[in-house]
Parts: structure tokens; sequence; C-alpha cells
């Protein structure tokens, strides 16, 4: 007599379990799979948005920067051109003393029958049109302008006769008692 074992049903169940766990081990890896991948996607999406967050912050404040900068630099501009009229101002004011001490010289030192007709300033030198009855008068009325501590040498330029008159054209320079002016023309003359 013979045994027959037959061993393929238990064979075959076998297979079959196994067959399942790896079907249930394929689908728990794909799950496995999806969820990191979901995470690592997730992850990255945080990592984006907090960087574009903290670009638009560099943007912001950039901007503001920006903003800043202008204000700092129309600042500047309205100084510099606050400091240009400061200096204008204080120009014009030192010189007011100064036009006040050329009339006053020119009148102290107008000569009898002298008059001027026409008086220019350029800088540091006056222009002066003039009419004298003769040329002694002339020539007397530049001694007095050279005598003048405000006045520098007087240069005749042209003298003409004008009816009975004479007119003359001379210039002059002019300078502040006592000022640096004064101290360099001492230096400078034997």
């Amino acid at each position: 007599m013979t045994i027959e074992i037959n061993l393929l049903p238990w064979r075959e169940a076998q297979r079959q379990r196994r067959s399942k766990r790896f079907h249930l081990a394929l689908a728990l890896a794909a799950l496995i799979g999806l969820g990191g991948g979901y995470a690592v996607t997730w992850y990255h999406e945080q990592q984006l948005m907090a960087q574009q967050q903290r670009h638009a912050l560099i943007r912001q404040r950039t901007a503001e920067l920006d903003h800043d900068i202008r204000t700092v630099s129309e600042y500047e501009s309205r100084l510099e051109t606050l400091d240009r009229r400061i200096e204008v101002l204080q120009e014009l004011q030192a010189e007011r003393p100064q036009t006040v001490h050329v009339f006053n010289a020119l009148a102290a030192s107008l000569e009898e029958g002298v008059y001027y007709v026409d008086l220019q300033r350029q800088g540091d030198r006056l222009r002066l049109t003039g009419l004298a009855p003769d040329n002694r008068r002339v020539s007397d009325q530049l001694r007095a302008l050279e005598a003048s501590p405000v006045l520098d040498v007087p240069v005749l330029s042209e003298v003409e006769a004008e009816g009975g008159e004479r007119r003359f054209d001379l210039s002059v320079g002019q300078h502040m008692p006592g000022a640096a002016n004064d101290t360099a023309r001492q230096e400078v003359t034997p």
C-alpha cells in the first residue's frame, strides 16, 4: 500500500499567504512612499513659503530704505540750497558796511564843482563818470580819491571837453580799512 501525500494544497495556501503578504507589503511601501513624498513636498513648500516671506520682508524694508534715502537726499539738497543762500546773505551783509564806507568816501572826497554822473561797481572796482569845470579840478579829484582810506589809486581813462565842462572816466579799487586786503596791500608796497 502506498501512502500518497498531497502537498499541493498546502503549498498553494502558503503561496497565497505569501502573495497576500507581498501585496500588503507592497501597498504598505506604496503608502509609506506616498506619505514620505507628501511629507518632503510639504516640508519644501513650508521652506519655500518661509523664504518668500523673507524676500517679501526684504523687499518691503528695501522700499522703506529707498524712501528714506530719497528723503535724506532731498534734505541734503535743501541743506545745500540753504547753505548757498546763507553764503550769499553773509556776503551781502559783509558788503553792506563796505558800500556805506565807499559812498561816504566818495562824498567826502568830492571837490568843489565836480559831480559824478555815473557809478558802476564790478567786484572790487568802481567805474566813475563825472563832470568838472576844468582839468585842474579833475586832477584835484584824483588826488582826493587817492587820499581816501577806503579807495585805492584811481586810474583816469578818458577826459573830453563837453560844452564848458570836462567829462572824465576813471576806475578805482575799493577795500575795507583794517581788513585783510589792507594788510596785504601794505606788504606788497615798499
